[in-house]
């Protein structure tokens, strides 16, 4: 009887305890949840910066089969070259390219604006559309309301030109302060980046040092795996998003579309998205072509489906076959959720994220259990 007791007691502690830790548990994991949520901005600006570390760290691996350089020197020469090509791009093509882009912006807002009247006229109802504010700057004055003198009017009161100041500083320190941000997220990717691709064993073996010691060399082998599968990846997808540009800047010069320069450049860093960014600069492509009336619209779209298709079936099969397989709707279906639940951040980084899962799934298929 008094064995009989105690095994009761022993299971009925044993499961206390299993009881207690399975609530510690669930709740550190709703901890980590609303963690990541809560700075998801700021754990994708460190990714980005993880990734750009590993393009770098590429190009220096590139760059070390023809030369014997060592990995700083060979790093340093490839921030070299990459520098100069941003400064000539912006010395020299630095005021084509703003001209461009205002103008594709005028475009853009003055094409939306006809299509909406367009949609309208056939009686297909668009008030879902926001744009508003699009139609009022769009859309000029009576020619009456022009020529009409201007009426009397008293001087402001000193309210008014207070308030008037006030909403003038507000604006101007919103304008400052993203300025500032995105100018600071900038540096910070790409201080990240540095540091990652000067020294990425140092911070292997910082990742590795957090598992346990019995899973440390199973984490060594998953890290590995993403990091040369990442690799891969980034230079496949460069490559990608520079004949994209090329091809996309040359075919609408060709065309005698205005702006193509610009276009060709938000088509190739679209091209970093996959599915959503193509749909995005097709649609771009074609709202700019608009204004050069209905041939070049039909021109340029199929100009699109041209790039596309380069892109679909030749690029990325050629490039990335041994890089990623993963089934479009399944990236989609990642793409549409990251980015519904993270914005663009997420829409932006679906793909090495769900890379990065696809990676540590398969070893752990693969092993069965992941104690070495």
């Amino acid at each position: 009887m008094a064995t009989s007791g105690n095994t009761r007691l022993q299971t009925r502690n044993d499961l206390a305890w299993a009881i207690s830790v399975g609530g510690v548990a669930t709740i550190l994991f709703a901890a980590l949840l609303v963690a990541t949520w809560y700075f998801a901005s700021t754990l994708f600006l460190i990714f980005a910066g993880a990734l750009l570390g590993v393009a770098l760290y590429a190009m220096s691996n590139l760059l070390g089969r023809v030369t014997e350089l060592p990995h700083p020197l060979r790093l340093a020469t490839i921030c070299v070259v990459l520098l100069a090509l941003l400064c000539g791009a912006i010395f020299l093509g630095g005021a084509t390219i703003a001209q461009q882009a205002t103008a594709l912006g005028s475009t853009i807002k003055s094409q939306v604006v006809n299509l909406k009247a367009y949609l309208e006229k056939y009686g297909i109802d668009t008030s879902y559309l926001d744009i508003g504010s699009l139609t009022a700057a769009a859309t000029p004055g009576p020619q009456g309301d022009a020529a009409a003198p201007e009426k009397p009017h008293n001087l402001p009161s000193a309210g008014t030109i207070a308030s008037s100041g006030g909403a003038i500083l507000t604006q101007t320190w919103k304008i400052v302060l993203g300025t500032v941000g995105a100018v600071g997220n900038f540096f910070i990717v790409v201080f990240l980046g540095l540091c990652f691709a000067a020294q990425p064993g140092v911070y292997r073996k910082g990742l590795i040092a957090l598992a346990p010691r019995k899973h440390r060399r199973s984490v060594a082998a998953v890290v590995d795996r993403i990091g040369d599968t990442l690799e891969r990846w980034l230079m496949a997808q460069l490559i990608t998003m520079f004949v994209v540009f090329l091809v996309t800047w040359i075919g609408l010069m060709l065309l005698g579309i205005p702006s193509a320069f610009i276009l060709g450049v938000q088509a190739g860093l679209l091209t970093f998205i996959p599915t959503v960014g193509a749909l995005i600069g097709g649609l771009i492509v074609v709202l700019a072509s608009l204004a050069s009336g209905a041939f070049a619209a039909l021109s340029a779209f199929v100009l699109f489906l041209g790039v596309h298709a380069l892109e679909s079936y030749i690029l990325t099969p050629l490039l990335q076959r041994q890089a990623l397989e993963i089934p479009p709707a399944t990236l989609f279906a990642f793409q549409i959720l990251l980015g519904v639940v993270f914005g663009i951040w997420g829409l932006a980084l679906a793909l090495p994220l769900v890379a990065i899962a696809k990676v540590v799934i398969e070893f752990v298929r693969e092993d069965g259990d992941v104690v070495a």
